[in-house]
């Protein structure tokens, strides 16, 4: 009995070591999403962390309305490429340690 909980808690070690491995990639791991037809550009972690926001001068001087809801749409749009991104990394991660995931 012993032994399959110890081959339990190694295989949550080892699950544990490749999830802190895997969010240190992602960390580094920079996406580039733009948006309102490349005046807006964000680049943004795979972890969701946002690391630039570059808007054109044409959108600086323009309607605020129309400023603001081009940003949330970009802003989504990046959280949306990292959300992804993190999901694939941790599928991987997981199909190798738990076979059907």
């Amino acid at each position: 009995m012993l032994g399959k909980f110890g081959d339990m808690m190694g295989k949550l070690q080892e699950m544990k070591k490749k999830a802190d491995e895997i969010k240190l990639k992602l960390d580094d791991t920079i996406l580039k999403i733009d948006g309102a037809g490349g005046d807006i550009i964000i680049e943004i972690t795979g972890n969701k962390k946002v690391k630039s926001l570059v808007i054109a001068s044409g959108l600086q001087h323009g309607d605020k309305e129309e400023l603001e809801e081009q940003l949330t749409v970009t802003l989504n749009k990046a959280i949306q490429a990292a959300d992804k991104l993190n999901e694939e990394e941790m599928k991987k991660a997981a199909g190798g340690m738990l076979p059907g995931m």
